[in-house]
């Protein structure tokens, strides 16, 4: 059975629970628990982590804590009964613990190290605490560290301060703001101090603070190592200040034996001393602890015969110093104990020992031998501060070990009373002796003894040091052979102080002899008393002895024998006729002197002191004596306090009349210097002496009469010194009033009681007398008022000894009311006058209730007076909070309701207007930062609000009442609220309180809304009606909205723990003043009208605030303010509008949420359904609703670590909503601006220029003035537009759109010209000019296209489901891009097929990309078919001004033929179209449309053969014309491809197709297009036919056997087509081989020029290289483009050297077409390398391909892709372009079966989405359609070597790559290469051996350069392409040579070029290997572009090396290893027979 617990209420978690059982809590270790049943061993109750959640748990897991209960039952609260610390460490260290971890997560390593030590320290002292072992004074103590942790972590973690009275957390109900103000401040204050030094907080408080510290130095020698001495020592320890120069404290002695050990075994351990008594002015002093080694044995160390072995003597041995600021450094915090050795010095002269240490310390290193080893003393020094009771209370171990307490030389600064001293110090200086008829000097011992007046020797009054006891004798160190010895060594004698007087000290001289006996003999003696006869003790000075001479035989028994004599020469004076003695005769030559120094507290050495303790004896000197007492030393009159006042009160006694004023002022002397600091602690004595001692019962009379006559004279005396004395002493002067008559009342039994209190009632009206003396004139009179007001409050406490609380407030009263008002005084006086009414506030008067009511006014009315003119704000402002904290401890108490009302009557309208004063000032102080006055600083404003909120806190509704009934008329009511709602609302907007004061922030809330609702009704009632005042209302409603957004309400940020305990304490405050808000406004009536659209923001931002209720309760406004302006407007447009712009501002500051939005829309929209204006109003929320989404998808982008192209689309998309949709120009101009930066930011600047445009073509050519707006200065509309399009301009040159910013030029000169501004049309003609000059001659990059996919519910709203094309950045590929993206989304997954995506897809919680690349479709196709215009312009409009796209994808229709698959080869083709055209105001753009259309194979064919056609006449009429120079290489490139391919099968393989009978029986629509096909194969013949024409004309001798190849080449297309196309044997003689054309299309021949080559047609063969990548035959790339387009680089046909197109036969077009069965796409997954035949280096080369891997392929065009477009814009067949490099290159070897295809069914057939793209993707345009065709890995280029034919046909190599070439080109070498591996970061590339395509044809796309044999153009014709990024030093040839490769070789001279496929490598002939021959000729007419440094040493200008032995060797390949060897075989076979046959 469950039953309530009585006594377990609360426990701790001791093993964790796992809560496995029905019910079960499930519990961690620590956690605690609240227990509401129990029954059986277990108990039901709650975890306080989640008070929610109910369970049970077994009993014996929990620690049971006793707990306080309160309200027990159903709701009782539990709070553990323990120290109220460690329950907030416990609280403290869970909430730390959360954030540790964060720390480290967040990498702040350093403070997570911190801060997990501090969170070690505080477990530590929390156990000590809770173990209970500890004394009051380590309580304390542990607490104090507790805290000082405590606070250091919540200031590093950004917590909230702690506010703290004694290390307890204060309850901000129980005290006053003001206090609670001053506790933050402390707490804050206590924080840095402990940042800086954990050690340093004191309270400074009261008096206390004055007291100096004293420091202590514990000093322990642990050992000393030195053992060379041998003997024993005696060590001696001291303070030495070296500015002084001499030591400032006694001695530490230590006794060793000769091991270094103590000579007393009971001191093991225990050497050690505490110097004690070291003022902080000590500290800062240089001090040295110096340690003098004095040895004990023979006279010389080293030398036996010295002296006799059983005589030991005191000789000196070394000396150790160490400086106290070292140790001060290195000890860093109090207490901590540190090792330190001292090295000990030998001196080197003993006559200089007494200044060992000196020499030391100013490092005179002459005079001392450093020792030979670094052992020494080894000491440890710890610091110890506090007075010596604390520090035997708080380190008791020290002291018992026997400390040897060594005091200061004289007194500490302070001393303490009761401190009884007398000790004398000597030091013995030095002697002077006689020689005395020897030949050497003496060696002098001087023994002491100190004799009492009998003639006995006293025993133990001798100390040498402290750690030893005292002796009865002092023998002195002996100095070797010296006659003026100095010894200045320090010896203490504590004399008893009976004994003192009648002593004399007896100093005996012997020489110590070294001889045999070693005897020591006496050879004089000297004395000194130790009193004078006057009863003065021997003066601190140096006292020269007389040395009176003497022998071993002389006696001293009687000691009156010397003592008659005089002792030294101020004796020798005094008595100048004693006899000389018969015994003693004075040695007139020798002298002896030693110094004395008297620290006593009985004895004294001052005669005028003496005086007065014996005034009796002087009965006629008294008056004298009185007035000698002020020039007695202050440290005397303390010593003989009590005797001084004694002797004074009895002299007063004596003779009243006589010496009453004397003694009243040696009275006042004495009180005064008890106010110095260093007597301040001789106070409590007076005290003590006055309640204990004090006699004097008439005394009070005089000192009444005395006080009096020196008030009253202050009117008129100039001098007033002693009056002021008088006055600073008045405390003591009544304590001493009082307590007399107290005395004499209780003699008297009460007698003269009205005398008494009418001479007090007189003495206060002269006090009131003084001050209301006019003292401006008189500065002495200012000083005595002074002093007055500071003592007077210091005496209430003796008046209320005799008087009634009432009495003494009714004198006080009428005193500070007799103070002149601060007009007619000055500052001076102000701040005294405050001071003192301060110090009244203070006093225990104030605190009784009867006198506050008596005293409250004046001090008000003072108060208020300095607050009107704003004087002495700090002062002030410290008695309110004294007067607060008072009012608030009595509240508690008792009733203070009227006191409350004297101060709101006073105070709060003057506290009101000083804020405003005061927060105003330091606003324009915020300005201003120059000099800040005090009254302006954060402090002072904290102190006024924390007054003000205490004055708040204390009114009643009562007090409100009476408040607002008070006010004459509603002017003055409206003056107020008008103030203390400005009040309020500066306190939040100013954050008054710093971020961390939750507490006190938390508190002025909860006043502010308190004091708001008491206000309200005020301001309903008396505003409203026909009294509406708008100004009140506004200021209530801003001042309600700044209080709910006030950033410390905001709980959400809180963690729980802070939001549970806020909201128990307070509430959900901004709920409170949203009902407040609501209901006011509701109140307002017809009047709401005003505050449209005014409040809509502010009431905006409250609804913004993530509080549900307060949503609740504020949305509806909206409708309230939409239906009154539809009431009085007929709309709600300023709504509308306001609305949209403050959603806007008030959603990109962060505020909003999804929520929001959905909450705003739903209430509204059910709010609006009943209204008669619902369409609107719904189309008007929905509206909002939707920017709010755009809004909320923005801000999410902005603030998170987003991209920029999400930004971009981000605001793209909101910028356009706010056009279209809301039609919000400003908003809208706004976006644009923030788009523009975007863009700049991306250096986007083409996109930057395009938005910008949008904003000036809002602008007109007008002089509209225009206001402020933005960064815009106020201007004419005209000069804003001139700006822009200035900016815009600029902006298109730096993205290098030039086109674009002509138009824009030509604009601007118009507006100029029609100006007449000639200068400006000057300046933007030129501009234009240049732009031009731009487009001819700069090189510019054509990007990439990229179509995006957006799929998934998980995208932003404005990507969601949608389809975008992207223009990629220069030297982008698709999987760079793919990248990108998948970096933008990471949390996207990359589609791997083209196909449309499925709803599932669609509406899935995630996030799909689907990317590949598109190729544009320009619309400017005119230009593009001009044949004069440079390429340079066609390539800008080819990717610019584009709002088509498309992407092809090839398939076969029906049954695949396998002889020939042109027959059913298809083209799918997309066409995609965009909302708008790129480049324009983003970098990409939605897409608006697309359509689907499917190319025919005979449309396609066509398609080929007119691209094909096209480039060809572009490329003749550009030699023709002369654009091209020079160099003839790209022509011969051209034709050659052309004619071979069609030789090879190219065109044949049409023929085949589509001239086919059954072909033309199938399709007999097809006959146009057959026709058509037919006349474009004509056309190319006879274009072909042209070319020869122009090629014989340019071309080199050299280079005569190719013309004669291509003839003999073209002669056979030109019959193989005969057959099909009669007529082509009527064609151009040219191409028979006549050296000239007789019939030409192209009109112009002549000589090219260099320049000419600049302009090369896009279409041109300079491009051709790109179509290395597709297939051998033209006819079969669209087979082998089904691979999936596969990007594949050829690396044989990257370049056939032009020796191999001499040998290249023609060979059987099966050859040629057998690529066309290359291996399908689904090859591109499968098959593993080994498999696949794929190409791959040796290790050794391989480093050499990676890096040409990581070579940008640099082209303009997408196409490759996953399924780019597999036809061109001009619709030619890839397939013919690889015909054509088969021509170009050379034949294709023969491949297995062609029907094989490996890996053909091992992968279904979806393509990767990758594109793999690196060669040159669209070199021609027909190419272009479908470069990528083929997917495969990016395989770059091969580097060639310079020089290499092929690869200097630039104008197609800009098309390799996109980014700046990483490496020089390598050079290759001309060894067979291993088959090369797929690119690494694409899919690998199922590469079969088993087709041309795949393995090593030219064509095949894939092969390694290994098989080409490479031919040198020897000079490189000029660049063509755009590419100005790259230096033309980034390609240079000496890097060749550094290369890792063999390099090729520069010549083909050798006969074995063709056997090169061998395995050794090959040498070179005509240069050694990697050498460069030099340059001889000419340079061209350009410099040579940047990609090839320029060849140099070319042997002619066309060049190539030829040598006829090589030239007509039919050419071997070696195929890369198939994987069926036996097709290949006999392929191989086949092909060579091939070529026999030919």
């Amino acid at each position: 059975m469950w039953s309530p617990t009585e006594e377990e209420k609360y426990g701790v978690v001791i093993c964790s629970f796992r809560g496995t059982v029905p019910q079960g809590l499930v519990l961690e270790l620590g956690e605690t628990v609240q227990i509401l049943e129990k029954c059986e061993g277990w108990y039901r109750g709650v975890s306080i982590k989640k008070p929610s959640v109910k369970g049970i748990f077994p009993a014996n897991y929990i620690h049971l804590k006793k707990a306080i209960v309160s309200n027990r039952g159903q709701y009782e609260t539990v709070v553990p009964l323990e120290d109220s610390v460690v329950t907030e460490v416990t609280a403290t260290l869970q909430e730390w613990a959360v954030l540790w971890k964060q720390l480290y997560v967040k990498h702040k390593v350093d403070l997570f190290y911190k801060l997990r030590h501090v969170m070690n320290e505080l477990i530590d002292l929390r156990r000590q605490l809770l173990s209970g072992h500890l004394t009051q004074d380590q309580v304390r103590e542990v607490k104090r560290h507790l805290t000082v942790r405590l606070d250091w972590g919540n200031e590093h973690l950004g917590l909230d301060l702690v506010p703290r009275k004694d290390f307890e957390v204060v309850d901000s109900d129980q005290i006053s703001v003001s206090d609670l103000y001053k506790m933050h401040l402390s707490s804050r204050h206590s924080v840095q101090q402990s940042t800086s030094q954990v050690d340093t907080i004191r309270q400074r408080h009261g008096e206390a603070c004055r007291m100096p510290v004293p420091h202590h130095f514990f000093l322990s020698l642990k050992s000393f190592t030195y053992n060379t001495i041998g003997e024993d020592t005696d060590v001696f320890f001291s303070l030495y200040d070296v500015r002084e120069g001499k030591q400032i404290s006694e001695r530490f002695m230590v006794r060793l034996n000769k091991n270094g050990g103590p000579r007393n075994p009971e001191k093991i351990d225990r050497m050690c001393a505490l110097f004690t008594d070291l003022s902080s002015k000590d500290m800062k002093r240089d001090l040295y602890i110096v340690a003098h080694v004095i040895r004990i044995g023979r006279m010389l160390l080293n030398d036996s015969k010295k002296g006799p072995p059983h005589l030991h003597y005191r000789r000196p041995y070394g000396c150790a110093v160490l400086s106290i600021m070292d140790v001060l450094q290195s000890i860093s915090e109090i207490k901590e104990e540190k090792d330190f050795v001292l090295k000990v010095y030998t001196c080197n002269n003993e006559n200089e020992w007494c200044q060992i240490h000196e020499n030391i310390i100013r490092k005179s290193s002459t005079k001392y031998t450093a020792p030979s080893s670094n052992y020494g003393l080894i000491i440890s020094l710890q610091l110890l501060r506090g007075d010596m009771e604390q520090i035997r209370r708080e380190n008791p171990m020290i002291f018992n070990r026997g400390v040897s307490v060594t005091r200061k030389l004289g007194f500490p600064d302070v001393i303490m009373p009761g401190d009884i001293r007398n000790d004398l110090y000597l030091t013995l200086e030095k002697g002077d002796f006689e020689r005395g008829g020897k030949s050497v000097q003496k060696n002098i011992e001087v023994t002491m003894y100190v004799l009492y007046a009998d003639g006995e020797i006293l025993k133990d009054c001798i100390s040498l040091g402290s750690g030893e006891p005292s002796r009865s004798a002092y023998h002195s160190f002996v100095l070797y052979h010296n006659n003026s010895p100095r010894w200045g060594e320090i010896i203490k004698l504590p004399i008893p102080i009976d004994r003192f007087r009648g002593s004399h000290l007896r100093f005996e001289f012997r020489h110590c002899s070294t001889k045999d006996k070693g005897e020591k003999k006496l050879f004089g003696f000297a004395f000194t008393p130790l009193m004078r006869d006057d009863g003065t003790t021997l003066s601190d000075d140096i006292h020269e002895l007389y040395v009176y001479k003497c022998d071993e035989n002389s006696t001293f028994n009687n000691h009156a024998l010397y003592l008659g004599l005089p002792c030294c020469k101020e004796d020798y004076n005094g008595c100048p006729n004693i006899p000389s003695s018969l015994i003693f005769q004075r040695s007139t030559k020798e002298t002896f002197s030693v110094s004395t120094q008297l620290s006593s507290t009985k004895l004294t050495q001052n005669v005028d002191l003496l005086a007065l303790l014996k005034w009796k004896a002087y009965p006629d000197r008294v008056m004298d004596i009185l007035g000698r007492l002020r020039h007695v030393s202050g440290e005397e009159i303390v010593k003989f306090l009590q005797d001084i006042l004694d002797t004074l009160f009895v002299v007063l006694d004596d003779n009243t009349e006589k010496y009453g004023l004397l003694v009243f002022q040696s009275l006042v002397f004495i009180i005064n210097l008890l106010r110095d600091s260093k007597y301040f602690h001789f106070r409590p004595v007076m005290d003590t002496y006055i309640q204990k001692h004090f006699a004097g019962a008439l005394a009070y009379k005089e000192l009444i009469r005395c006080l009096k006559w020196y008030m009253d004279r202050s009117a008129e005396l100039v001098r007033q010194d002693h009056i002021q004395e008088a006055m600073r002493a008045l405390e003591y002067l009544f304590k001493f009033i009082v307590q007399s008559r107290i005395l004499y009342s209780r003699a008297t039994c009460g007698m003269e009681e009205e005398q008494f209190r009418s001479s007090i009632q007189e003495l206060f009206q002269s006090i009131r007398f003084v001050l209301s003396l006019d003292s401006r004139s008189s500065e002495t009179l200012i000083f005595t008022q002074a002093a007055l007001l500071n003592s007077f409050p210091a005496i209430f406490d003796e008046l209320l000894q005799m008087f009634t609380v009432q009495e003494v407030a009714e004198f006080v009263r009428g005193t500070l009311g007799s103070m002149p008002s601060t007009v007619h005084i000055g500052q001076s006086m102000d701040v005294v006058k405050l001071q003192s009414i301060a110090r009244t506030v203070d006093s225990r008067l104030f605190s009784f209730s009867e006198s506050r009511r008596i005293l409250l006014p004046v001090v008000l009315h003072h108060i208020h007076l300095h607050l009107r003119q704003q004087k002495e704000l700090l002062i002030c402002s410290g008695i309110l909070s004294s007067i607060f904290s008072i009012i608030k401890t009595s509240s508690l108490e008792g009733d203070v309701v009227e006191e409350v009302e004297m101060m709101v009557e006073s105070l709060l309208d003057v506290l009101l207007q000083t804020l405003l004063t005061i927060m105003s000032k330091s606003q324009s102080q915020e300005a201003v930062r120059g000099q800040r006055c005090p009254q302006c600083t954060a402090e002072i404003t904290g102190e006024y609000v924390s007054c003000l909120l205490s004055l708040l806190r204390q009114m009643s509704d009562t007090h409100f009442q009476h408040l607002l009934d008070n006010f004459q008329s509603k002017d003055e009511l409206k003056e107020f609220l008008l103030k203390i709602f400005c009040v309020f609302r500066n306190l939040m907007k100013m954050s008054v309180f710093p971020r961390d004061w939750m507490v006190m922030r938390l508190l002025t809330s909860n006043i502010i809304v308190t004091t708001v609702q008491y206000l309200s009704s005020a301001l309903h009632k008396n505003f409203t009606e026909t009294d509406f005042d708008f100004k009140v209302w506004n200021s209530y409603f801003s001042l309600a909205v700044l209080f709910i957004n006030q950033p410390s309400l905001q709980l959400e940020n809180a963690t729980p723990p802070k939001r549970k305990k806020i909201l128990d304490k307070y509430g959900d405050m901004r709920v409170m003043m949203a009902y407040e808000l609501f209901s006011m406004w509701q109140n307002l009536g017809e009047h709401k009208i005003h505050f449209i659209p005014g409040m809509i923001g502010p009431f905006l931002g409250v609804t913004l605030v993530p509080q549900p209720e307060v949503r609740n309760i504020m949305i509806p406004i909206f409708h309230d303010m939409m239906d009154w302006e539809q009431r009085k407007n007929g709309n709600f447009k300023q709504v509308e509008a306001e609305l949209i712009d403050k959603l806007d501002s008030l959603v990109s500051e962060g505020k909003g949420d999804e929520n929001y939005r959905e909450l705003f829309s739903l209430l509204l929209l059910e709010k609006i359904e009943q209204e008669t204006w619902r369409e609107t109003g719904i189309s008007f929320v929905t509206s909002v609703t939707r920017l709010m989404e755009r809004l909320l998808d923005y801000r999410d982008c902005m603030k998170g670590d987003e991209t920029e192209n999400k930004k971009i689309g981000c605001t793209v998309n909101l910028m356009n909503f706010y056009k279209s949709e809301i039609n919000k120009e400003e908003m809208y101009i706004r976006y644009i601006h923030k788009l523009c930066d975007m863009h700049l930011q991306a250096e986007n600047y083409t996109e930057a220029a395009f938005t910008l445009l949008l904003y000036c073509e809002l602008l007109q050519w007008e002089d509209r003035p225009l206001r402020e707006f933005l960064h815009y200065p106020s201007q004419s509309e005209w000069q804003r537009k001139e700006g822009l399009c200035r900016k815009i301009i600029h902006y298109f040159n730096k993205g290098k759109s030039w086109e674009f910013g002509i138009p824009l030029c030509r604009e601007l000169a118009i507006q100029y010209e029609s100006l007449y501004d000639y200068q400006s049309l000057s300046w933007i003609r030129k501009m234009e000019a240049t732009y031009y000059d731009n487009i001819m001659e700069q090189q510019r990059l054509e990007p990439e296209f990229f179509r995006v996919g957006f799929y998934g519910r998980k995208f932003p709203f404005f990507l969601r489901n949608k389809e975008y094309v992207c223009r990629g950045h220069d030297y982008e590929r698709l999987e760079a891009f793919q990248q990108r993206m998948l970096s933008e989304f990471p949390q996207a997954i990359a589609m791997q097929h083209p196909n449309h995506p499925d709803d599932s897809i669609l509406q899935c919680d995630a996030q799909y990309l689907q990317i590949y690349a598109v190729t544009p479709i320009p619309d400017n196709i005119d230009v593009l078919q001009m044949d004069r215009v440079p390429d340079r312009i066609k390539s800008f409009y080819r990717v610019n001004n584009i709002r088509k796209f498309r992407y092809d994808r090839p398939f076969h229709k029906g049954p695949k033929d396998k002889e020939n698959e042109f027959k059913s080869l298809w083209i799918e083709r997309t066409t995609l179209t965009l909302t708008h055209s790129l480049p324009g105001i983003s970098r990409w753009f939605e897409v608006e449309r697309r359509e689907l259309v499917e190319v025919s194979p005979l449309e396609n064919a066509i398609q080929v053969v007119e691209n094909k056609n096209q480039e060809l006449r572009t490329l003749i009429s550009q030699y023709q014309h002369k654009q091209m120079h020079g160099n003839i290489n790209l022509l011969s490139m051209c034709l050659n491809g052309v004619i071979d391919a069609a030789v090879n099968g190219g065109i044949a393989r049409y023929q085949e197709a589509f001239f086919d009978k059954d072909y033309i029986t199938k399709h007999p629509g097809d006959a146009e297009k057959i026709t058509q096909l037919k006349e474009l194969m004509q056309e190319q013949v006879h274009v072909l036919g042209v070319g020869l024409a122009v090629h014989e004309k340019f071309v080199h001798p050299e280079m005569r056997p190719l013309h004669k190849k291509l003839i003999d080449q073209f002669q056979m297309m030109r019959s193989s087509l005969y057959h099909e196309l009669p007529g082509l044997d009527k064609l151009s003689p040219a191409c028979s081989g006549s050296s000239t054309p007789r019939s030409n299309v192209l009109v112009s021949h002549g000589p090219m020029s260099p320049e000419s080559i600049k302009l090369v047609h896009r279409h041109s063969p300079l491009n051709l290289l790109g179509s290395v990548r597709h297939s051998s035959s033209s006819l079969s790339s669209h087979t082998s483009s089904e691979t999936g387009n596969l990007v594949i680089l050829t690396d044989s046909s990257v370049g056939e050297t032009a020796e191999d197109m001499y040998h290249m036969q023609a060979s059987p077009s099966t050859s040629s077409l057998s690529s066309t069965h290359s291996a399908p796409s689904q090859m591109i997954n499968s098959a593993p390398s080994s498999a696949r035949g794929s190409p791959s280096l040796p290790d050794k080369y391989r480093h050499s391909r990676e890096m040409m891997m990581l070579l940008p392929a640099h082209r303009d065009r997408p196409s490759s892709a996953m399924y780019p477009a597999a036809i061109m814009e001009n619709g030619q067949p890839p397939n013919f372009q690889r015909a054509l490099i088969q021509q170009m290159i050379g034949p294709c070897k023969p491949c297995s079966d062609p029907n094989l295809s490996v890996a053909e069914k091992a992968v279904p057939a979806a393509p990767s989405s990758w594109s793999l793209d690196s060669g040159s993707r669209e070199a021609l345009p027909f190419l272009s359609a479908h470069a990528g065709n083929i997917l495969a890995p990016p395989v770059p280029p091969r580097s060639l070597p310079h020089g290499h034919y092929s690869l200097h046909f630039d104008a197609f190599h800009h098309q390799l790559s996109d980014a700046p070439p990483a490496l020089p080109a390598r050079t290759l070498r001309k060894s067979p290469l291993h088959p090369i591996p797929a690119s690494p970061t694409s899919p690998q590339s199922g590469l079969d051996g088993s087709n041309s395509t795949l393995s090593g044809s030219a064509s095949s796309g894939v092969s390694s350069l290994s098989e080409s044999n490479f031919g040198h153009s020897s000079e490189p014709p000029p660049r063509t392409d755009t590419m100005d990024s790259v230096p033309s030093q980034a390609w240079n040839t000496d890097e060749d040579l550094e290369t890792p490769y063999l390099p090729v070789r520069y010549s083909l001279s050798e006969p074995d070029v063709l056997e090169s496929l061998k395995s050794q490598p090959c040498r070179s002939h005509s240069a050694p290997s990697g050498v460069i021959p030099q340059d001889t000729m000419d340079p061209p007419a350009l410099p040579p572009k940047p990609y090839h440094s320029r060849l140099p040493n070319m042997e002619n200008e066309e060049g190539m090396i030829i040598e006829d032995d090589d030239k007509h060797r039919p050419l071997h390949r070696k195929v890369s290893q198939p994987v069926s060897g036996g097709k290949e075989e006999q392929a191989r076979v086949a092909w060579e027979h091939g070529i026999s046959e030919q």
